[in-house]
């Protein structure tokens, strides 16, 4: 088998034309970007303004967990089924799917504050909108990265659905090898998937370490170190 997949790797037809890999790798790019960038615009507002004011958290923890709980495939046909649209029941399967890992990250991050510091920063005269972006925000950066990072691999890993409703996309490989039982064309696409996954999470960590300031990731590790010991 591994023989056989290695083979399907070193074909130069599978790396050219609209279903090569290349062109595949883009599209599956495309709903997980398309996807995220929805999440991204509906999870951190609603995620800041729960964490911040404390206001409706019980009805943010419910929810979240109840979307979790819906099967993204099933999802994605009853909406191909309601609007008749590929794209738009995909995107929309794929957004239900990535807003609670950054909802859930976004109000951690804000509730794991120091208390003590959000005091201090009301105490020398800001105002909840300063002390939101200028204290809170920086200080739950890397709890926010990392439910975006989670996201962004339940999306990769996910966006193969969109193949069961006509779309491309690495999973177009899985499909498609299933249906002919051309088994390595199957294992390809599980590994093209993968791989994806791991490199764009690896980008995404060296993302979150330029943009969290390096005090918080200094307090964070020592704060690590104390709870080993």
């Amino acid at each position: 088998m591994i023989g056989d997949v290695l083979n399907w790797f070193g074909d130069p037809a599978h790396w050219q034309g609209p279903d090569g890999v290349p062109a595949r790798l883009f599209q599956h790019l495309g709903y997980t970007a398309l996807a995220l960038v929805f999440a991204l615009l509906i999870a951190i507002p609603l995620g800041l303004y729960v964490g911040h004011t404390g206001r409706g958290a019980v009805l943010l923890v419910s929810g979240g967990n109840a979307i979790r709980a819906l099967p993204t495939l099933g999802l994605v046909t009853f909406l191909f089924l309601l609007f008749t649209e590929s794209e738009l029941s995909t995107i929309i399967g794929l957004v239900v799917l990535a807003i609670p890992p950054i909802l859930a990250g976004t109000y951690a991050g804000l509730q794991a504050t120091d208390h003590g510091v959000v005091d201090a920063a009301q105490g020398i005269g800001m105002t909840g909108w300063q002390r939101l972006w200028k204290v809170e925000v920086p200080i739950s950066l890397p709890l926010v990265l990392g439910g975006v990072r989670n996201s962004v691999l339940q999306l990769v890993a996910t966006a193969a659905v969109a193949a069961y409703v006509g779309l491309g996309g690495l999973g177009r490989f899985l499909l498609d090898g299933l249906a002919i039982l051309d088994y390595p064309q199957v294992v390809a696409g599980a590994v093209l998937t993968t791989l994806l996954a791991v490199v764009l999470d690896l980008a995404l960590a060296g993302v979150q370490r330029v943009l969290v300031p390096k005090g918080v990731r200094l307090a964070q590790a020592a704060s690590g170190k104390k709870a080993k010991s």
